[in-house]
């Protein structure tokens, strides 16, 4: 991932505080069109058990913001896997860089 450094353990305890099963990067991180004001787009898959309300999410994202000292974009693997538009749901799922797997 572009030079991005990725504090494993804080990662690990923030995945497993939201009950994260996986989480990858996606977009521009992995490409040569990331810059220093770019976000940072994240794809997960929650544990079966795990249920959030809005605020738990909103404060996920804000965690992993702390972690990468950028903004996030946070998506669930659910929602794009029923994303009507299959070029940007196959380039997502085809081009993703799991950090995390539980």
């Amino acid at each position: 991932m572009n030079n991005i450094k990725i504090p494993d353990e804080r990662l690990r305890n923030i995945c497993q505080k939201y009950l994260v099963k996986e989480l990858a990067v996606f977009g521009s991180a992995l490409t040569s069109d990331f810059r220093n004001d770019s976000d940072i787009d994240l794809l997960n898959i929650f544990h079966d058990k795990a249920e959030h309300s809005l605020f738990s999410k909103v404060r996920m994202k804000e965690e992993f913001e702390e972690l990468f000292g950028r903004p996030v974009d946070l998506i669930s693997r659910r929602a794009i896997e029923n994303n009507r538009n299959l070029y940007k749901r196959k380039a997502i799922l085809e081009n993703l860089k799991v950090i995390y797997a539980a």
